[in-house]
């Protein structure tokens, strides 16, 4: 392969542009589908288990595409061909999922619609540590942030917009229907998803291997244990870094998973007093919405000064602190009594998101051995998904049993979650990339 080149800004900006598109599909997903369950019946208690759908899909899909790309070379380069194919199955799912008639089909749609965002997202982690040298990788993923954070803000304050800009009517139909707010912002979700993907796809170029390394990728055979016979025989040779980021990982998606699940029905409950077919229901996931959507915003504008911050701190201390704000952040939201409150909640969490995006990767990949970036980086989802799963089976019985099915409880469990992720950061090694790949205490991977 060819000697990496430090990239100009723009062309870092290219490179990243898709994952603008792609949060455009996790933001209406994460904003939206508890409202969704909620529109179509769904009992509060049943939420948690309905997204299980999401970490599941990721544990399958992220290490099979990861293997997948590591083995490709096509004139599309090794990792765009998955970035668009998915790109363009998760763009249908986007259109099918408002159009859902029941709640188990949701979740269905859910399951196609979390695989394929996951198919085309995959791919971009690896391709930002494929072409960038070291020395740019904090400053690459957290760009990839920026563009998160933006694609967010829009899709998760779609709803609200499409009310209180466009003049869209707030439905009264009542339990069994999905507001034409929603439907239409899925809608646009879907166009916004491709064309910000076509643009990467586009406007970025891979670095081509060598001979010998062409001439090995399309001699691999086709793995029929599709992907999880390598990736069982790699765990037991996962870094040492990797696995105490994966304890930082753990606490940390609790946390966002008790967010993403229980905010809209807690604050429907709790803040706007709302019951089931009710405009006030509406409204509270209308306003849902707009508080994911300021948590992106400030995802999107802090991730400028992560670009600049990691070069004086390094991402391990940054990392921390923002894990820190993000628990106050989760741990005010009960105790806020009025609607405009909550977006203070929103600024800390949102500080929080955009490291949690970035840091965890900037400080994982000078731990991996280059010729396997794709499948460790599918490797290392598993510390992400695999949280998601614990909380989705176990959360709804939880707050069921030891806090009287009050979602807003699951607000207090975020919270310690995320003060409990941020001191395992701040055990975790640091080192500079060796010829071993062997942490050395003391240096700071910037």
């Amino acid at each position: 392969m060819q000697q990496k080149q430090a990239l100009k800004f723009w062309q870092i900006w290219n490179m990243s542009f898709g994952f603008l598109g792609i949060q455009f599909g996790w933001g209406l997903q994460m904003a939206n589908m508890s409202a969704i369950y909620t529109y179509l019946g769904a009992k509060p208690s049943q939420i948690a288990l309905l997204w299980l759908a999401a970490p599941v899909t990721g544990v399958i899909i992220q290490p099979l595409i990861g293997q997948a790309s590591d083995r490709t070379w096509t004139r599309l380069g090794r990792r765009r061909p998955y970035i668009l194919v998915g790109a363009i199955l998760a763009s249908l799912a986007l259109i099918l999922m408002p159009n859902a008639p029941t709640f188990w089909i949701a979740a269905g749609l859910l399951w196609v619609l979390d695989g394929t965002i996951n198919a085309s997202m995959q791919p971009f982690r690896a391709m930002v540590a494929d072409n960038l040298p070291e020395e740019q990788n904090s400053q690459g993923f957290a760009i990839q942030s920026l563009f998160i954070g933006l694609g967010g803000t829009i899709a998760s304050a779609l709803p609200w917009m499409m009310t209180n800009w466009f003049g869209i009517a707030p439905d009264t139909a009542g339990q069994g229907h999905i507001p034409t707010s929603v439907t239409l912002s899925f809608y646009i979700g879907a166009v916004a998803f491709i064309g910000a993907v076509l643009w990467t796809v586009f406007t970025t170029k891979e670095i081509p291997p060598d001979d010998a390394e062409l001439a090995s990728i399309r001699a691999r055979k086709f793995d029929w244990t599709l992907g999880m016979g390598p990736v069982v025989r790699l765990i037991g040779h996962l870094p040492r870094r990797m696995w105490e980021l994966g304890l930082v990982q753990f606490f940390t998606w609790v946390g966002m998973f008790c967010l993403w699940v229980y905010f809209a029905p807690a604050i429907a409950a709790n803040v706007f007093h709302a019951s089931e077919g009710t405009v006030e229901m509406e409204a509270s996931g209308s306003w849902a919405g707009f508080c994911f959507a300021m948590y992106n915003a400030v995802c999107f504008l802090f991730s400028f000064v992560l670009i600049r911050v990691t070069k004086i701190t390094g991402p391990r201390t940054i990392h921390a602190l923002c894990l820190a704000i993000g628990a106050v952040g989760l741990l005010s939201i009960p105790v806020m009594t009025g609607q405009y409150g909550l977006l203070f909640s929103m600024a800390c969490i949102g500080i929080a998101w955009a490291s949690i995006l970035s840091m965890p990767y900037a400080m994982l990949t000078p731990s991996l051995p280059p010729d396997k970036l794709g499948v460790m980086m599918g490797i290392f989802n598993l510390f992400i998904v695999i949280p998601q799963v614990v909380a989705s089976t176990l959360l709804g019985n939880t707050i069921g049993l030891f806090f009287n099915g009050n979602p807003m409880s699951a607000m207090y469990i975020g919270g310690v979650s995320f003060i409990l992720a941020a001191i395992a950061t701040l055990l975790v090694v640091t080192y500079r990339r060796g010829k071993n790949h062997q942490p050395t205490n003391g240096i700071e991977v910037a």
